[in-house]
């Protein structure tokens, strides 16, 4: 060189002269001072890098990166520069710093690569393929310069540009081939970041979770897999089923598989020979070890423990039938019901996978904390000074989760859920309607049990604070709003019956006999019966439940189609003419794996839907329900499943959906078999497709290749299935009056909680019906005016968010979660809702804002072992002492509710119900 390489230009830029190096060049990233670097990481955590080349010695292999767009050079086709790849450039703590590679993704090191975006990939790429092809610069020569360096392909970059919607290069190209970054490849932090959103994932917490490394090479669908995994469905499913027939439900996820398989599989790495075994007379073999456990194998155990964990809801059918009805259904028709109803989900899953598992904005929050457990048990990780490894942050929580959670489970149940009000008024019913947390409005109620904040509602750490908002301002409208001023109003005859409850009634306050109304003879609705024993009644809260459940319906659909339908347009087009774009986690799946196509999941639709028209329609049509009620139960599920499916993807929570119950139960009342049928087919089917959808994305983020995910979701959906309506028909067969409290010797546990509320709801809708409830024969007709209120709900919404754009707030605003917040009560209470959004609102909204490095590192492994120790000490807790019949010491504290006895009690004067005070006048 003949120019100072010291010197820079007046104008800031280094000169045309300065940039001719003799050497191959790396890059590494400037480092900033501790304060600007400590602000960086807590607000812009994916801050881009533009080139530039900083004063340095002659001859110094680097080309630094720094976030001013003033000191960018300018590499001209006389100063050609050759960017390599070397891995080995570190500023100093550890972490390599290099920005652009052109190798693959696996083989760059994780904290850089969550600021790596595609134009810097493209660039690389793009230099790469320059010096593989000895590419000609673009002087009057045509020739080479010094050194033999080669120029950055131009053609190359240019579609990089047209890709990531950057301007042409012909635009900033000033000379051919001349490359000028000043104003393309590299953007600055002020500039326009959907390109770089899009790059990555548009979502911050997919950003900050999951990593966008793959190694292809790593086997996935094993012997290990396959043992391991078969055995983890059959005993989640053969547990979860036993389990929820008693008096204390006990579900029992996927966490605790994906925890105990890990040390199971590296012992059998450690001891399986590696002999390979083959089939006689075919091409097939496969090994017995193929070498070290690997997280690939770990997520496909999972979703296999996944399929296990999921509840099969037309075991409910059965259920139903033989011990709430007492009447006998063939076995064959009741398996066929079983597989045909999970297998249909399967089915709309792959017909709206490209909507709701490629595109980067449907995140579905419930994964990422899948995903950083498994990145704490399986990435090497290197324990900062005074700190702890997230994978020793799990273990620590772990073991307290699991000391702790002895004492809500079996020492001192009732701090499960403790009312305040409640200890302080002990005679009064409606100071304990106010304050119980399991039968009133929760005011003052709290828990001090995980369980109690994750049991029904799910961890409250994977939801987003935003949803967390909309579902408890839902709950505090209707349950302190709403419900109170209905209810002491005296509307409908509310004050007959208990605040909250899920049962039917009788008009004098009792429960309903709903035998009195059913002809024996036909299993159907009898109008004489019927008008003897007089209309059902319903709690003000259940008539509420309903009417919302109406509201967020219409709301799902009108919200979808103001804020979404011209998105799911755009990538319906894009998707049929192969133009749709994805984020980073789409394109590596797509470069390293085969897809499955889509005709696999077409015939297997065609397939389930005609067998499952042979199981109605055979077997004596027990059933009930004719071949076109499943085709119109089957064209509700793929109506329904783009928009519900949309909002859990973002929201974490899944609409309440009734209108399948309503719709047959206007063309086809009387039936109560029919009607639940349909409601499976139908929404249920719907609900399996959400989850079958939920479980792609998770293979998605964690890069497996799909064709294995087909195969272990639909083997394991076969055997799930088969294992759920096997237990279920043994206990049913087995135990003397399951389900029925009344009749069941003292101390049995074989309540079947869960299934009275589906009895209930099989009356409301399958046997009165509909009309004679929210039609025109009904009290509460009223009730429809919730479908046209839901309707128009999003649209105010909608329109001050496009008058006031820059009030990001305003979108975050969900009328369909926010309407359907109350959705799980019962059997979810009000101490659930209270705990389940203090906790959420605490680490989603002030230790995200406030610490965000902690909650992005340690937010949800948090969640993860929480939910573990309480998993493994309630199943310790059953085997060892339950199950023999030892549930604690008898005292005060092992009630399991909040000791508000008189909550459910009616208050209006002169109703006599069994265990409450007879209130008069006067």
């Amino acid at each position: 060189m003949t120019a100072n390489p010291y010197q820079g230009s007046a104008d800031g830029c280094q000169s045309e002269e300065i940039l001719r190096v003799e050497q191959p060049t790396r890059c590494v990233a400037a480092r900033p001072s501790p304060k600007e670097r400590k602000r960086k990481e807590r607000t812009e955590p994916l801050t881009d890098f533009r080139l530039t080349s900083p004063p340095l010695p002659l001859g110094s292999p680097f080309l630094f990166l720094s976030p001013h767009p003033h000191s960018w050079p300018t590499m001209g086709s006389r100063s050609p520069v050759k960017i390599s790849s070397r891995l080995d450039g570190i500023n100093g703590d550890g972490d390599p710093d290099l920005l652009i590679s052109d190798k693959p993704h696996h083989d760059l090191q994780r904290p850089l690569l969550e600021r790596n975006k595609k134009r810097n990939m493209g660039l690389a790429a793009a230099v790469g393929s320059s010096r593989a092809r000895g590419g000609r610069g673009g002087d009057a020569g045509g020739q080479h310069q010094a050194g033999g360096s080669e120029p950055v392909d131009s053609s190359l970059l240019q579609g990089l540009l047209e890709e990531t919607g950057e301007e042409s290069s012909a635009a900033i190209m000033e000379e051919t081939p001349q490359l000028d970054l000043s104003n393309s490849e590299i953007r600055s932090d002020t500039g326009d970041e959907r390109t770089d959103e899009v790059d990555d994932s548009p979502i911050e917490e997919v950003r900050l979770t999951v990593p966008i490394t793959d190694d292809p090479t790593l086997p996935a669908l094993t012997f290990r897999t396959w043992f391991l995994g078969l055995i983890s469905c059959a005993l989640l499913a053969f547990c979860n089923q036993f389990f929820s027939y008693r008096q204390n439900p006990l579900n029992i996820s996927s966490l605790s598989v994906q925890i105990v398989v890990l040390p199971l599989g590296r012992l059998m790495a450690a001891c399986l020979p590696t002999k390979v075994v083959g089939f006689k007379g075919t091409r097939w073999s496969f090994s017995l070890n193929p070498g070290p456990f690997n997280l690939k194998e770990h997520v496909l155990i999972t979703i296999f423990a996944n399929t296990g964990s999921s509840y099969v809801y037309a075991v409910g059918i059965v259920t139903i039938v033989k011990a709430f009805y007492h009447r006998d259904i063939n076995p064959l028709a009741a398996m066929l019901l079983t597989q045909t109803t999970q297998l249909m989900g399967y089915g709309w899953a792959g017909l709206f996978r490209k909507y709701l598992v490629d595109s980067p904005y449907m995140w579905w929050p419930c994964n990422l904390v899948q995903v950083s457990l498994f990145r704490a048990l399986h990435e090497k990780e290197k324990r900062p000074k005074g700190g702890i490894t997230r994978l020793q942050f799990f273990l620590l929580v772990l073991a307290s989760s699991f000391a702790y959670y002895v004492v809500p489970n079996f020492l001192f149940p009732t701090i499960s859920t403790i009312s305040v009000v409640c200890l302080v008024w002990r005679n009064s019913v409606t100071a304990q309607q106010i304050g119980s947390g399991v039968y009133g409005l929760g005011v003052g109620s709290f828990g001090l049990d995980w369980a109690t904040v994750a049991g029904f509602l799910g961890t409250p750490l994977s939801t987003p604070a935003f949803a967390i908002m909309n579902v408890m301002a839902g709950f505090f409208l209707v349950v302190y709003v709403l419900l109170p001023v209905a209810y002491w109003s005296n509307a409908y005859d509310a004050r007959r019956f208990p605040i909250i409850s899920s049962n039917v009634f009788m008009a004098n306050g009792s429960q309903y006999d709903v035998s009195q109304v059913l002809d024996p003879a036909t299993f159907e609705f009898s109008q004489a019966r019927y008008d003897a024993a007089g209309q059902i009644n319903l709690s003000i809260f259940f008539a509420f439940y309903y009417g919302l459940t109406f509201a967020a319906l219409a709301a799902t659909l009108s919200h979808v189609a103001l804020f979404h339908g011209r998105s799911i347009w755009r990538q319906m087009k894009a998707t049929v003419s192969g133009q749709q774009k994805g984020d980073v986690h789409t394109r590596l799946m797509k470069r390293n794996y085969a897809v499955v196509p889509q005709w696999w999941f077409h015939v297997m639709l065609v397939l389930v839907l005609g067998l499952s028209i042979f199981t109605c329609e055979g077997f004596g049509k027990e059933l009930q329900l004719p071949y076109w009620g499943v085709l119109l139960a089957a064209g509700l599920a793929f109506f329904f499943t783009l928009p519900i499916g949309i909002i859990t993807a973002t929201t974490n929570q899944q609409p309440v959906n009734v209108v399948a119950e309503l719709i047959i139960g206007y063309l086809y009342p009387g039936r109560p078999l029919a009607n639940v049928v349909f409601k499976t087919y139908g929404y249920i089917s719907m609900s399996q497709a959400i989850i079958f959808l939920m479980d792609f994305k998770l293979g998605h983020y964690m890069k497996i290749p799909p064709r294995s995910m087909f195969a272990v979701q639909l083997v394991g959906t076969v055997l799930a299935s088969t294992v759920y309506f096997s237990t279920s028909w043994w206990l049913l067969e087995s135990v003397s009056n399951i389900c029925d409290p009344a009749r069941l010797p003292a101390g049995s546990p074989w309540t079947c909680p869960g299934d009275d509320v589906f009895y209930n709801a099989s009356i409301i809708w399958g046997v009165v019906g509909p009309q004679r409830i929210f039609g025109s024969l009904g009290r509460y007709v009223k009730m429809n005016y919730f479908f046209l209120a839901g309707a128009l709900a999003p649209v105010p919404v909608w329109a001050l968010s496009r008058a006031f754009p820059e009030r990001g707030w305003i979108r975050l605003v969900n009328m369909p979660v926010l309407l359907s917040a109350t959705g799980l009560m019962p059997p979810a209470r009000s101490v659930n809702y209270l705990m389940w959004g203090a906790v959420g609102l605490t680490f989603n909204h002030f230790v995200y804002r406030r610490y965000k490095a902690w909650w992005a590192r340690h937010n949800y492994v948090l969640s993860a072992a929480l939910d573990a120790g309480v998993a493994f000490m309630g199943i310790a807790s059953f085997v060892f002492l339950q199950s023999r019949g030892i549930n604690g010491i008898n005292w005060w504290g092992l009630q399991v509710d909040d000791h508000c006895d008189l909550a459910s009690c009616p208050t209006a004067p002169g109703v006599s119900v069994p265990g409450c005070p007879v209130l008069y006048v006067g």
